[in-house]
Protein backbone atom coordinates (compact mmCIF):
# COMPACT_ATOMS: atom_id res chain seq x y z
CA UNK A 1 0.00 0.00 0.00
CA UNK A 2 3.05 2.11 0.69
CA UNK A 3 4.69 1.30 -1.97
CA UNK A 4 2.13 2.38 -4.43
CA UNK A 5 1.56 5.44 -2.59
CA UNK A 6 5.22 6.29 -3.22
CA UNK A 7 4.78 5.26 -6.76
CA UNK A 8 1.82 7.59 -7.53
CA UNK A 9 3.65 10.39 -5.74
CA UNK A 10 7.14 10.14 -7.61
CA UNK A 11 4.66 9.83 -10.89
CA UNK A 12 3.16 13.17 -9.96
CA UNK A 13 6.53 14.80 -9.25
CA UNK A 14 8.01 13.58 -12.28
CA UNK A 15 4.81 14.76 -14.26
CA UNK A 16 5.49 17.87 -12.54
CA UNK A 17 9.03 18.51 -12.61
CA UNK A 18 8.81 17.62 -16.71
CA UNK A 19 5.48 20.33 -17.08
CA UNK A 20 7.91 22.58 -15.67
CA UNK A 21 11.31 21.85 -17.34
CA UNK A 22 9.04 22.21 -20.77
CA UNK A 23 7.91 25.77 -19.77
CA UNK A 24 11.61 26.48 -19.34
CA UNK A 25 13.24 24.89 -22.18
CA UNK A 26 10.28 26.69 -24.68
CA UNK A 27 11.16 29.99 -23.22
CA UNK A 28 14.77 29.37 -23.75
CA UNK A 29 14.22 28.33 -27.13
CA UNK A 30 12.38 31.12 -27.84
CA UNK A 31 13.96 33.36 -27.01
CA UNK A 32 17.55 32.18 -28.52
CA UNK A 33 15.71 31.30 -31.70
CA UNK A 34 14.36 34.97 -32.23
CA UNK A 35 18.17 35.69 -32.38
CA UNK A 36 18.67 34.81 -35.72
CA UNK A 37 18.59 35.56 -39.14
CA UNK A 38 16.05 33.96 -41.30
CA UNK A 39 15.67 33.02 -44.73
CA UNK A 40 13.23 30.64 -47.18
CA UNK A 41 13.34 29.90 -50.43
CA UNK A 42 10.11 28.21 -52.01
CA UNK A 43 9.74 26.49 -54.72
CA UNK A 44 6.03 26.94 -54.09
CA UNK A 45 5.52 30.11 -51.62
CA UNK A 46 1.53 28.48 -51.22
CA UNK A 47 2.88 24.93 -49.31
CA UNK A 48 3.54 27.30 -46.04
CA UNK A 49 1.00 26.34 -44.20
CA UNK A 50 1.12 30.04 -42.57
CA UNK A 51 0.33 30.95 -46.13
CA UNK A 52 -3.17 32.83 -46.82
CA UNK A 53 -3.12 30.30 -50.38
CA UNK A 54 -1.98 27.00 -48.65
CA UNK A 55 -5.01 24.85 -49.32
CA UNK A 56 -6.22 21.12 -47.96
CA UNK A 57 -3.76 19.40 -45.50
CA UNK A 58 -0.15 18.32 -46.23
CA UNK A 59 2.60 16.35 -44.59
CA UNK A 60 5.07 18.31 -43.76
CA UNK A 61 8.68 16.46 -43.28
CA UNK A 62 12.20 17.32 -42.03
CA UNK A 63 15.53 15.87 -40.61
CA UNK A 64 15.52 15.39 -36.83
CA UNK A 65 18.64 17.26 -36.06
CA UNK A 66 16.63 20.87 -37.35
CA UNK A 67 13.61 20.60 -34.99
CA UNK A 68 14.65 23.41 -33.60
CA UNK A 69 13.64 25.35 -36.71
CA UNK A 70 10.10 24.66 -37.28
CA UNK A 71 9.10 24.20 -33.67
CA UNK A 72 10.26 28.03 -33.18
CA UNK A 73 8.77 29.29 -36.74
CA UNK A 74 5.63 26.80 -37.58
CA UNK A 75 4.08 27.13 -34.41
CA UNK A 76 0.37 28.03 -34.15
CA UNK A 77 -0.43 26.97 -38.02
CA UNK A 78 -2.53 23.69 -37.72
CA UNK A 79 0.12 21.36 -37.15
CA UNK A 80 0.55 17.74 -35.48
CA UNK A 81 4.06 16.59 -34.80
CA UNK A 82 4.90 13.22 -34.61
CA UNK A 83 7.28 12.73 -31.51
CA UNK A 84 8.78 9.43 -29.86
CA UNK A 85 6.97 7.32 -26.88
CA UNK A 86 10.61 7.59 -25.43
CA UNK A 87 11.38 9.54 -21.90
CA UNK A 88 13.76 11.34 -23.87
CA UNK A 89 11.04 12.65 -25.92
CA UNK A 90 9.07 13.51 -22.79
CA UNK A 91 10.60 17.24 -22.69
CA UNK A 92 10.47 18.20 -25.97
CA UNK A 93 6.44 16.99 -26.08
CA UNK A 94 5.91 20.01 -23.37
CA UNK A 95 8.02 22.38 -25.78
CA UNK A 96 5.93 21.63 -28.68
CA UNK A 97 2.72 22.23 -26.73
CA UNK A 98 3.77 25.36 -25.43
CA UNK A 99 5.23 26.53 -28.64
CA UNK A 100 2.10 26.05 -30.27
CA UNK A 101 1.83 22.29 -31.88
CA UNK A 102 -0.61 19.45 -31.66
CA UNK A 103 1.27 16.04 -30.68
CA UNK A 104 1.14 12.91 -31.52
CA UNK A 105 3.64 10.07 -29.35
CA UNK A 106 4.85 6.97 -31.21
CA UNK A 107 7.30 5.23 -33.45
CA UNK A 108 8.81 2.10 -34.92
CA UNK A 109 9.81 1.52 -31.52
CA UNK A 110 6.70 1.56 -29.57
CA UNK A 111 2.67 2.27 -30.18
CA UNK A 112 3.35 2.78 -34.41
CA UNK A 113 0.15 1.47 -34.73
CA UNK A 114 -1.46 3.61 -32.58
CA UNK A 115 -0.02 6.69 -33.52
CA UNK A 116 -0.60 5.81 -37.08
CA UNK A 117 -4.80 5.97 -36.60
CA UNK A 118 -3.81 9.06 -34.76
CA UNK A 119 -2.05 11.02 -37.35
CA UNK A 120 -5.20 9.76 -39.86
CA UNK A 121 -7.71 11.78 -37.30
CA UNK A 122 -5.57 14.24 -36.93
CA UNK A 123 -5.37 14.58 -40.58
CA UNK A 124 -8.90 15.52 -41.04
CA UNK A 125 -8.09 18.39 -39.69
CA UNK A 126 -4.36 19.60 -39.50
CA UNK A 127 -1.74 19.44 -41.30
CA UNK A 128 0.87 16.60 -40.04
CA UNK A 129 4.77 17.20 -38.90
CA UNK A 130 7.11 14.53 -38.83
CA UNK A 131 10.89 13.91 -38.46
CA UNK A 132 11.38 10.84 -40.88
CA UNK A 133 14.77 9.52 -39.53
CA UNK A 134 13.10 10.11 -35.87
CA UNK A 135 13.48 9.23 -33.16
CA UNK A 136 16.52 6.89 -33.28
CA UNK A 137 17.88 7.41 -36.90
CA UNK A 138 19.86 6.55 -38.75
CA UNK A 139 20.69 10.03 -39.30
CA UNK A 140 18.84 11.13 -42.81
CA UNK A 141 17.47 8.13 -43.97
CA UNK A 142 13.64 8.54 -44.32
CA UNK A 143 11.26 6.02 -42.81
CA UNK A 144 8.15 4.40 -44.79
CA UNK A 145 6.05 6.04 -42.50
CA UNK A 146 5.32 9.45 -44.35
CA UNK A 147 5.72 7.89 -47.81
CA UNK A 148 2.85 5.02 -46.22
CA UNK A 149 0.54 7.80 -44.83
CA UNK A 150 0.86 10.15 -48.01
CA UNK A 151 -0.60 6.86 -49.98
CA UNK A 152 -3.34 5.83 -47.59
CA UNK A 153 -4.56 9.31 -46.96
CA UNK A 154 -4.35 11.06 -49.90
CA UNK A 155 -2.03 13.76 -48.44
CA UNK A 156 0.89 15.59 -50.15
CA UNK A 157 4.34 15.42 -49.09
CA UNK A 158 6.45 18.78 -48.67
CA UNK A 159 10.43 18.56 -47.53
CA UNK A 160 11.54 20.89 -46.17
CA UNK A 161 15.19 21.50 -45.97
CA UNK A 162 16.95 23.13 -43.08
CA UNK A 163 20.60 24.84 -42.33
CA UNK A 164 22.56 27.11 -39.60
CA UNK A 165 26.15 28.87 -40.43
CA UNK A 166 28.27 27.15 -38.72
CA UNK A 167 26.00 25.61 -35.76
CA UNK A 168 27.55 23.42 -32.49
CA UNK A 169 26.72 19.78 -32.76
CA UNK A 170 25.75 17.07 -30.37
CA UNK A 171 27.40 13.93 -30.15
CA UNK A 172 23.74 12.29 -30.67
CA UNK A 173 22.85 9.77 -33.30
CA UNK A 174 21.82 12.55 -35.20
CA UNK A 175 24.44 15.22 -34.65
CA UNK A 176 21.14 17.87 -33.51
CA UNK A 177 22.47 21.08 -34.43
CA UNK A 178 22.16 24.13 -32.36
CA UNK A 179 22.66 27.56 -33.79
CA UNK A 180 24.67 29.98 -32.38
CA UNK A 181 23.38 33.11 -31.15
CA UNK A 182 22.55 36.29 -34.30
CA UNK A 183 23.53 33.16 -37.11
CA UNK A 184 21.98 32.48 -40.27
CA UNK A 185 19.01 30.29 -40.33
CA UNK A 186 17.73 29.14 -43.77
CA UNK A 187 15.21 26.92 -45.13
CA UNK A 188 14.85 25.41 -48.74
CA UNK A 189 11.43 24.18 -49.19
CA UNK A 190 10.03 21.91 -51.91
CA UNK A 191 6.57 21.69 -54.22
CA UNK A 192 3.82 19.56 -52.49
CA UNK A 193 4.74 16.06 -53.81
CA UNK A 194 1.84 14.09 -54.70
CA UNK A 195 2.06 9.96 -53.86
CA UNK A 196 -0.06 7.27 -55.65
CA UNK A 197 -2.66 6.23 -53.91
CA UNK A 198 -2.55 2.26 -52.60
CA UNK A 199 1.04 1.59 -52.99
CA UNK A 200 2.48 -1.69 -52.66
CA UNK A 201 5.56 -2.64 -50.60
CA UNK A 202 7.71 -1.93 -53.89
CA UNK A 203 5.94 1.17 -54.35
CA UNK A 204 6.36 2.83 -51.00
CA UNK A 205 9.93 2.05 -51.13
CA UNK A 206 10.57 3.42 -54.76
CA UNK A 207 8.82 6.61 -53.59
CA UNK A 208 10.89 6.81 -50.36
CA UNK A 209 13.89 6.46 -51.69
CA UNK A 210 12.66 9.70 -53.98
CA UNK A 211 11.74 11.58 -51.22
CA UNK A 212 14.74 10.87 -49.34
CA UNK A 213 17.23 12.44 -51.67
CA UNK A 214 14.45 15.44 -52.14
CA UNK A 215 14.52 15.76 -48.89
CA UNK A 216 18.52 15.37 -48.52
CA UNK A 217 19.52 17.80 -51.46
CA UNK A 218 17.41 20.82 -50.11
CA UNK A 219 18.86 20.34 -46.45
CA UNK A 220 22.75 20.44 -48.11
CA UNK A 221 21.45 23.17 -50.09
CA UNK A 222 19.95 24.99 -46.85
CA UNK A 223 23.32 24.58 -45.17
CA UNK A 224 25.23 25.44 -48.04
CA UNK A 225 23.04 28.78 -48.48
CA UNK A 226 23.49 29.44 -45.10
CA UNK A 227 27.18 29.06 -44.77
CA UNK A 228 27.94 31.31 -47.60
CA UNK A 229 25.42 34.57 -46.57
CA UNK A 230 24.39 34.87 -49.72
CA UNK A 231 21.67 35.90 -51.58
CA UNK A 232 19.46 33.58 -53.49
CA UNK A 233 16.66 34.77 -55.99
CA UNK A 234 13.25 34.70 -54.65
CA UNK A 235 14.39 34.44 -50.86
CA UNK A 236 11.93 35.75 -48.42
CA UNK A 237 12.00 36.35 -44.50
CA UNK A 238 9.70 33.92 -43.53
CA UNK A 239 6.37 35.14 -41.00
CA UNK A 240 5.99 33.61 -37.77
CA UNK A 241 2.59 33.84 -36.53
CA UNK A 242 2.35 34.88 -32.68
CA UNK A 243 0.26 32.81 -30.64
CA UNK A 244 -3.03 34.26 -30.77
CA UNK A 245 -2.67 34.12 -34.74
CA UNK A 246 -4.08 31.10 -37.00
CA UNK A 247 -4.11 32.82 -40.45
CA UNK A 248 -3.30 36.15 -42.00
CA UNK A 249 -4.84 37.60 -44.76
CA UNK A 250 -2.33 38.72 -47.65
CA UNK A 251 -2.10 42.12 -46.99
CA UNK A 252 -1.21 42.11 -43.38
CA UNK A 253 0.95 39.38 -44.65
CA UNK A 254 2.78 41.47 -46.86
CA UNK A 255 3.05 44.77 -44.83
CA UNK A 256 4.32 42.67 -41.91
CA UNK A 257 7.31 41.25 -44.00
CA UNK A 258 8.25 44.80 -45.62
CA UNK A 259 8.64 45.90 -41.88
CA UNK A 260 11.05 43.27 -41.03
CA UNK A 261 13.19 43.60 -44.49
CA UNK A 262 13.08 47.38 -43.82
Amino acid sequence: MANGRTRRRRKKSNKLAIGLGGLLASATVRTWMSTLDYKASFYDPAVDPVDYRCDGRKIYIFWHEYILFPLHMRGYADLAMLLSRHRDADILLEVARHMGFNCVRGSSGGGGAAALRELERKAESMHLAITPDGPRGPRRVLAQGPIYLSSKLGLPIVAMGFGYSNPWRLGSWDRFAIPKPYSRARAVVSPSMTIPADLDRDGVEHYRLQVESMLNRLTLEAEAWAEAGTQKVGEAVPLRLPAFARRVNAEERDARLHRKAG
